[in-house]
């Protein structure tokens, strides 16, 4: 039996590809990110449509999330190389997406963590740790509450940082976590949040670019009537702008402001 023959469209209602496709220009954003960094997804939520993310990790370390972690995630070399192999697409800027390697070394280490990834090529170069203190202050904020989910030894860390910057801390909530920090609940954060506000705290800062945060930003920020902000959060909105486009989400207060430098 022969198979009928498919009946082809009028010609009007063909539409030739080139009268009705342009070819997108995606601009080129790259992400630094630890060995163990399990939230991609997380950061392409803030990412605009017309801007690709490029993202590398940082070579394996067989330790804890520890401070001793925290300061192999920083090392010079290790960053640099990252860098170097980012730059084959051709990032409009590159940023270093982990907290505790951006802040265990103090305002001077993560300056020098900069100029690094800006030595190694990086066009524009963004960290964690400066884009937190670049939305402290674009918020006016400089007294806030944090919750992190380090051991004290690393949280301790952050808090000194913090003080180099001029920034009081209310009070602070750590949850003890050596390993799958990813694996922390919405409802573990949205706890450790309200366990850790104060009224005179200004705003929330949720640490490390392991912790999900996404979805619990604006509910949070509705419930505390405060500013929350988070480490993947400041992370993309300071590349993103330092690209020269905008990180996406709705009713998150931090998105949409023009940031601060971090000299």
């Amino acid at each position: 039996m022969t198979p009928a023959v498919p009946v082809q469209p009028e010609t009007s209602e063909i539409v030739e590809l080139s009268a009705s496709t342009t070819t997108p220009w995606q601009a080129g954003v790259g992400v630094i990110a630890p060995y163990d960094f399990a939230l991609d997804r997380e950061l392409w939520r803030w990412t605009p449509d017309d801007v690709s993310l490029f993202i590398t990790r940082l070579p394996y370390v067989r330790v804890p999330v520890t401070v001793d972690q925290a300061a192999a995630l920083s090392k010079g070399k290790r960053v640099g190389k990252a860098v170097r192999e980012l730059m084959a697409p051709e990032p409009l800027a590159i940023g270093y997406a982990c907290a505790s390697g951006s802040f265990v070394h103090g305002a001077h280490g993560e300056r020098t963590l900069r100029h690094t990834m800006l030595t190694a090529g990086a066009p524009e170069a963004v960290t964690t740790s400066g884009a937190l203190i670049s939305a402290l202050e674009t918020l006016g904020t400089d007294r806030i509450a944090v919750v992190t989910p380090y051991v004290d030894s690393v949280t301790d860390r952050l808090l000194a940082y913090l003080a180099e910057h001029g920034v009081g801390v209310t009070s602070s909530v750590g949850l003890g976590l050596l390993s799958h920090i990813w694996k922390v609940t919405y409802s573990e954060v949205a706890r450790a949040v309200h366990e850790a506000d104060r009224p005179d705290a200004q705003a929330v800062f949720i640490s490390c670019t392991n912790v999900l945060t996404y979805d619990i930003i604006a509910p949070l920020e509705r419930e505390l009537g405060k500013p929350v902000i988070a480490a993947n959060q400041v992370t993309m909105w300071a590349v993103m702008r330092a690209a020269g486009h905008r990180a996406v989400a709705h009713g998150q207060s931090l998105i949409g402001m023009a940031p601060t430098g971090v000299g």
